[in-house]
């Protein structure tokens, strides 16, 4: 089988200047990462629909993207790959002083075990102690500097209000939350009333923060909930579409109540529940 050493190997040959591939030769930082966001979000897909089969495949492809940025990194004189691999394990060493006390990778695993809550909690010090090597001012260091601004909105939304609940800035529990939405959405309904575009547009936004707050302390991954309402919505409309291909019908031509009939069975049978017909 090929090992890493080949896939350096095959990465430097794809950007040689002169006999590597032309699209893989123009590629830059920036270029690249659309696909990288893309590979996790296969990689997430495949794992999620319980495709094992193509999971291999996946984890290859965000391999790659690794490896292509390190190629990059190479070619400037940042760093290499073995630098990316020594600087994770150091990291993961330095995060889990439970395991590897002394700082050594190899060394008996005889070290106490501590409870969950242990752990995340000193996984956090940890975190806070590196956030305040790696800042320049201290004095303006903040929780939420390294939450990156890349993220998916809803899930940077549950990352930055897990951050600030590390210190108390969190609701005790979710039902002041679900009033929280209620409260938001009554100011969207009032932006609506006054036709205020940009109100009704900043209402929206801290009506989905409010909502990804209640899902946090639900212990439901709003990014995943998310994904998956999108799929109950896919098969449901695939299903309209068919039952109207089977009737030779544009649904152009159906009413919206013919049309939600449509929907409602959708629901039933992914229920198993009887036809109302």
């Amino acid at each position: 089988m090929y090992s890493l050493e080949d896939l350096l190997h095959l990465m430097n040959r794809l950007r040689d200047p002169q006999y590597g591939c032309p699209w893989d030769i123009k590629q830059t930082w920036a270029t690249i990462v659309p696909h990288t966001l893309e590979e996790a979000y296969e990689v997430a897909d495949a794992i999620e629909r319980g495709d094992f089969d193509h999971v291999q495949g996946e984890l290859g492809d965000l391999l790659f993207q690794v490896v292509y940025y390190s190629q990059l990194a190479r070619e400037e004189g940042r760093f290499e790959f073995a630098g990316v691999v020594d600087s994770i394990t150091r990291k993961l060493i330095r995060r889990h002083p439970h395991v590897f006390p002394t700082g050594d990778l190899y060394a008996p695993l005889d070290v106490p075990r501590l409870s969950e809550a242990q752990v995340k909690q000193r996984w956090e010090e940890i975190k806070a102690e590196e956030r305040a090597e790696r800042s320049s001012a201290p004095e303006q260091l903040s929780l939420l500097d390294d939450v990156p601004a890349a993220m998916p909105a809803l899930s940077r939304s549950a990352k930055l209000q897990k951050r600030a609940g590390q210190v108390g800035f969190d609701w005790p529990d979710a039902l002041p939350v679900l009033d929280k939405v209620r409260e938001e959405l009554d100011e969207v309904l009032e932006a609506m009333s006054e036709n205020d575009p940009e109100a009704v547009a900043d209402e929206i936004g801290d009506l989905l923060f409010s909502v990804v707050n209640l899902a946090r302390h639900l212990k439901v991954d709003p990014e995943t909930a998310l994904r998956g309402a999108n799929a109950k919505f896919e098969r449901r409309f695939r299903f309209i579409e068919q039952a109207l291909r089977d009737t030779r019908r544009p649904m152009e031509d159906c009413t919206l109540e013919e049309l939600d009939a449509l929907w409602g069975e959708a629901k039933r049978q992914e229920k198993n529940l009887p036809s109302c017909g």
